[in-house]
C-alpha cells in the first residue's frame, strides 16, 4: 500500500485552511464555530506531523544518495562508509514512518471514535474455555490501560475456578472501536489446562464480540417494550455483594434481548449501563437489517464458537500468537496476553486499508 500523495496534499491544505479560519476574528468570536474548527484541526495535527516526518526522512535519503554519488565521497572510504550507514538507518526509519502514516491515512469507519460494549463468552472446552475467557478479559484490560481507557464490567457469569461463562464490559475512551473492532471472532487457545493432570495439550475457544456504543438519539426504545426486574447483586457461589436490590435486568420484549447489570451499588447506575448495552445491541441489529434476531451482528462476528472457526490462536507451548486472517505469527505470547496488542491491530488495520484500496473504496 503506497502513500497517496494526493491525499496527503489534501490534508495539508485543509490544515492550513483551518489555521487561517481560526485566526479570523469572526470565527474566534463564535464559540460554536471555534470549537468545531478547533476539534477538526486537533484531529488533523498528528496526521500533518506524520506527513512532515515522512517527507523529511525521504528528503534525507535523497540527499544521502546524492552525496554517495559525488566523486568526493566515492573516493573517500571513511566518508562513504559513514554515508552508507546513515542511508541504511534512514531507510529503516522511513519504513516505520510509512507504516505510521498509512495508519493515519487508512479509511475511517464513522463509528471509529466510539466507546464499545465488549462481550466475551466461553466456547468449546468446558472449564478451560471459561478460564481462557478470563484471560482474554485481562488482556483487553491491559490494552485499555495503555490507552487510558476505562473498562467496567456490566454483566458476568463467573465459574468456581475464576473463569467466565460470559462477561460483558463497557470500554470507554477515545477511538476505542477503531482499535478493538478487529478483535471480534473466535479466539483459540492451545495449552495444558490447570484442570488436566496428565499434561496433555488441549484446544479450547472463547468468542469475542465488539459492538460500538450507540447514541441514545440513534435508537428509539419504547418504554412499553421493556420489562425491568430488580434483584440483589450476587457473586460467584451466591455470595451477596450487597443487601439491596440494586441489580437490574432489562428485557426488550420485541427482540427478546436480555441485559443484566449488577456491577454498581446504585440501581440508577446499573439501569443506565444496562440501557447503554441494550441500545448498542438494538443498533447493531438495525444496522444488519434483522430485527428478528437477537444480535445478528454479534453472531456474525463470533460464529458458533467451534474450534475450527478461529481468527487467532494462542499457543502456550510455542509461546506464539497467530492471527489467521493475515497470516501473522508473533512469538511474544506473554506480552500480548498482558495487553501488547498494537502490532497485531496495526497489521490488521493496514491489511483492511490495502483491501479497500484494491477494491477501489475510500
Amino acid at each position: 500500500m503506497a502513500i497517496d500523495k494526493t491525499k496527503t496534499d489534501r490534508i495539508r491544505e485543509r490544515y492550513e485552511e483551518l489555521t487561517g479560519t481560526l485566526a479570523d476574528p469572526a470565527v474566534a468570536s463564535d464559540p460554536a464555530k471555534y470549537a468545531k474548527y478547533s476539534k477538526e484541526l486537533a484531529q488533523l495535527s498528528p496526521q500533518v506531523e506524520a506527513i512532515e516526518r515522512y517527507d523529511a526522512c525521504g528528503k534525507e535519503i535523497s540527499d544521502l544518495l546524492e552525496l554517495l554519488g559525488s566523486p568526493e565521497v566515492a573516493s573517500d572510504g571513511e566518508m562513504k562508509e559513514m554515508a552508507t550507514r546513515e542511508l541504511s538507518d534512514a531507510k529503516a526509519r522511513l519504513e516505520l514512518l510509512e507504516k505510521e502514516l498509512m495508519l493515519y491515512l487508512a479509511p475511517r469507519d464513522p463509528r471509529d471514535g466510539r466507546s464499545v460494549v465488549l462481550e466475551i463468552r466461553a466456547g468449546a472446552g468446558g472449564e478451560e474455555s471459561a478460564l481462557f475467557a478470563s484471560d482474554l478479559l485481562k488482556m483487553y484490560k491491559g490494552y485499555a490501560t495503555r490507552y487510558g481507557w476505562t473498562v467496567t464490567e456490566i454483566e458476568s457469569s463467573p465459574t468456581e475456578l475464576g473463569g467466565y461463562q460470559k462477561v460483558v464490559a463497557s470500554v470507554d475512551g477515545a477511538n476505542v472501536y477503531s482499535r478493538l473492532k478487529f478483535e471480534s471472532g473466535v479466539h483459540r487457545v492451545q495449552r495444558v489446562p490447570v484442570t488436566e493432570s496428565g499434561g496433555r495439550v488441549h484446544t479450547s475457544t472463547a468468542t469475542v464480540a465488539v459492538l460500538p456504543e450507540a447514541d441514545a438519539t440513534e435508537v428509539h426504545i419504547d418504554p412499553k417494550d421493556l420489562r425491568i426486574d430488580r434483584f440483589r447483586s450476587s457473586g460467584a457461589g451466591g455470595q451477596h455483594i450487597n443487601k439491596t436490590s440494586s441489580a437490574i435486568r432489562i428485557t426488550h420484549i420485541p427482540s427478546g434481548i436480555v441485559v443484566t447489570c449488577q456491577d454498581e451499588r446504585s440501581q440508577i447506575q446499573n439501569r443506565e449501563k444496562a440501557m447503554a448495552v441494550l441500545q448498542s445491541r438494538l443498533w447493531a441489529i438495525a444496522k444488519e437489517g434483522d430485527i428478528d434476531a437477537e444480535n445478528s451482528e454479534r453472531r456474525a462476528q463470533v460464529g458458533t464458537g467451534d474450534r475450527s472457526e478461529r481468527i487467532r490462536t494462542y499457543n502456550y507451548h510455542q509461546g506464539r500468537v497467530t492471527d489467521h486472517r493475515i497470516g501473522l505469527t508473533l512469538y511474544r505470547l506473554e506480552d500480548i496476553l498482558a495487553g501488547d496488542l498494537d502490532e497485531i491491530i496495526d497489521a490488521l488495520t493496514l491489511a483492511k486499508a490495502a483491501e479497500e484500496e484494491k477494491n477501489g473504496t475510500d
